[in-house]
């Protein structure tokens, strides 16, 4: 049996022995292998490279922040006259950076590739507290800067959390 044959079966894949090479992986199991290489490239590119086993919520913040000079989402500083309005009428010369979402929802894929690459979840980097105060920060900051405030859904009284109860 294969090795990768094993992990699909131990993950509870569908495939059957003859499938291997017909059955493509999803698009976020894709893109959760993209970013776990490039975290991996990222820690080997540092001076000094960074094992994985020495790695922490510091590597991951550095991580986030180097990203940002790809990003694609337009941030107002407290200073452009554009600041806090969701449609500036004017180019301006603000940054561009990772938007929240895109953030966390790329710590959420790293999260789960280093607990499936043999991490522990109690040392989980990924699951710092340091890094949800980041990703909370970074939330805050674009909502004011784009002017366009974010609010935490509400339940309602009684709903239940289960699956398949929506009210």
């Amino acid at each position: 049996m294969s090795s990768e044959r094993g992990k699909d079966l131990a993950e509870g894949s569908s495939r059957s022995p003859g499938d291997q090479q017909s059955v493509t992986p999803s698009r976020y199991e894709s893109q959760k292998r993209r970013d776990w290489n490039t975290f991996g490239q990222y820690l080997k590119n540092q001076r000094p490279p960074v094992p994985l086993s020495q790695c922490n919520c510091n590597h991951v913040l550095d991580f986030l922040r180097y990203l940002d000079q790809f990003g694609k989402t337009k941030v107002h500083l407290q200073g452009c006259m554009f600041f806090g309005q969701p449609e500036p009428p004017a180019p301006c010369t603000c940054p561009l950076r990772q938007a929240w979402g895109s953030l966390d929802a790329l710590v959420g894929r790293l999260r789960a590739a280093y607990e499936e690459n043999g991490g522990s979840p109690e040392t989980n980097p990924f699951a710092s507290g340091a890094i949800r105060i980041y990703l909370r920060e970074v939330r805050e900051c674009q909502s004011k800067a784009r002017g366009i405030p974010y609010k935490k859904k509400k339940k309602k009284a009684g709903e239940s959390t289960s699956a398949g109860q929506f009210s």
